[in-house]
């Protein structure tokens, strides 16, 4: 943990962007709060009291993923955890549900229940396309319906940020190497979301007169 924080570390110095990282033992969060901007609590450790109770005592921004088990009205709880300790920054990540076996569904009226919360919302584009113990010892994938999936998240008008994870080649990436996207195609994604996003807003402007 020492050297992947002195990483993290190197790299918010060095390109001046805020960083974040998972946390998955309540005694990880002091550590990793002196260094990172966002604590991200896992979705399979999204109902761990204690750990969003250490990761909330930090002040930093908290970013709680729902578990796949879970409904949208059960990260009210988080929330609630998180608040608890003083602290107000939480964003919650929606990354899909389990479907049967070996799949994940979105359910994008379950952004909307979400926002209801009152915090940032984010739409998790890669890890919603994984396919749990898909290729027996590893989770599968299909990336290839991540960019349909980031614009229809966007185009709900409900999403705050977008997450996912990209790598100059995926096959040989350490972690999640189904899902990811090529880093070539996160500025082209990303742009057709803006134009989206910049419609909806325009839309939402001629409403308002």
């Amino acid at each position: 943990m020492e050297g992947g924080l002195k990483i993290l570390e190197r790299i918010k110095g060095e390109l001046g962007v805020p960083v974040l990282t998972d946390v998955h033992e309540t005694h990880h969060a002091e550590a990793a709060g002196r260094v990172v901007d966002v604590l991200q609590v896992p979705a399979f450790l999204a109902r761990q009291t204690d750990l969003l109770l250490a990761c909330g005592r930090t002040g930093k921004v908290i970013n709680v993923k729902k578990g796949q088990f879970m409904a949208p009205t059960e990260m009210g709880l988080a929330v609630e955890k998180v608040k608890s300790t003083g602290n107000a920054n939480v964003m919650l990540t929606e990354r899909g549900t389990f479907f049967g076996y070996g799949r994940l569904v979105n359910d994008f009226t379950g952004l909307e229940v979400m926002k209801r919360f009152g915090q940032p919302v984010v739409f998790d584009v890669t890890h919603s396309t994984q396919q749990p113990a898909g290729l027996g010892t590893s989770s599968g994938g299909n990336p290839e319906f991540s960019p349909l999936l980031a614009r229809a998240a966007v185009a709900t008008g409900v999403v705050d940020g977008l997450f996912l994870e990209c790598h100059p080649d995926p096959r040989n990436a350490k972690s999640d190497a189904a899902t990811m996207l090529h880093l070539d195609e996160v500025e082209p994604l990303l742009a057709a979301c803006v134009r989206i996003k910049t419609a909806l807003n325009d839309e939402g402007a001629k409403t308002r007169r």
